[in-house]
C-alpha cells in the first residue's frame, strides 16, 4: 500500500515576525533575517568594504544635514489587508521623522518592526546574495511607495539612484521604479533635490 501525499495545510498561517524570531533563535551566530515576497532571507555576514562604504555614504547624508539618516533599525510594510508584506532592514535610510510615541507603539506591537512609512529613502549595498537588493527587496521597497532607493551593486560595479515607484494593478511583485540614474562605482551618483551628490569612490577598491 503506497502514501498519499499530504495535500491538505499541516500548520496555520505564521506570522512573518514570530519566523524571522524562530530563525535568530535558531541561529549559533547574531543575525537579522528579512522577509520579503513570501520568502525568509538570511543576509551573508558582510565584508570590510561593504560595512566601510556603507558608513561613508551615511556620513555623506549626515555631512549635508541630514539629521535623520540611520542604520540598523527594521520596518516592516502591509498589504492593504494590514498583514505583513515585507521586513527589511535596509543597509542606510533617511528617515521623514523621528519615532513618535504611535511609531513606539508600533515598533513595540510589531517586536522590533517600524512602519515602512517612516522612510524617505533607502540604501542597499550589495553582498554575495546581490540577486536580492536587485530584485525582490528592490520591488519591496517600490510597493511600499519608498520614494528613493539607493543601489550600490558591487557585483556589476554600479551605482544607481531610483525613483518614482509604480506598482502595476496593485500587485506587489510586480512592483517597480520607473526612474533611474546609474554610474560606475567612483563616478557621482546624482539624487533628486533636496539629496546630495554621492561619492561612491569608497567602493572602488572592494
Amino acid at each position: 500500500m503506497s502514501a498519499e501525499p499530504i495535500t491538505e495545510p499541516v500548520m496555520t498561517q505564521q506570522d512573518p515576525i514570530d519566523l524571522l524570531i524562530a530563525i535568530e533563535k535558531a541561529s549559533v551566530a547574531p543575525i537579522r533575517p528579512e522577509y520579503v515576497e513570501g520568502t525568509a532571507i538570511v543576509p551573508p555576514q558582510p565584508n570590510d568594504n561593504h560595512n566601510d562604504g556603507v558608513f561613508e555614504l551615511a556620513h555623506q547624508f549626515r555631512t549635508a544635514g541630514f539629521r535623520l539618516v540611520g542604520m540598523g533599525n527594521g520596518y516592516r510594510a502591509v498589504h492593504k489587508d494590514g498583514s505583513t508584506m515585507a521586513l527589511v532592514v535596509p543597509d542606510f535610510y533617511v528617515r521623514r521623522r523621528r519615532p513618535t510615541e504611535l511609531d513606539e507603539s508600533y515598533h513595540r506591537a510589531h517586536k522590533s518592526w517600524y512602519p515602512i512609512d517612516m522612510l524617505a529613502l533607502v540604501g542597499e549595498v550589495t553582498s554575495t546574495n546581490h540577486e536580492t537588493d536587485t530584485g525582490p527587496k528592490l520591488r519591496a521597497y517600490a510597493a511600499a511607495g519608498v520614494p528613493v532607493y539607493v543601489l550600490i551593486n558591487r557585483e556589476s560595479r554600479t551605482a544607481h539612484c531610483l525613483t518614482d515607484p509604480v506598482v502595476p494593478g496593485g500587485e506587489p511583485t510586480r512592483a517597480y521604479y520607473d526612474t533611474e540614474e546609474k554610474v560606475d562605482l567612483g563616478q557621482a551618483l546624482p539624487l533628486p533635490v533636496p539629496y546630495p551628490t554621492l561619492d561612491t569612490a569608497p567602493f572602488v577598491a572592494g
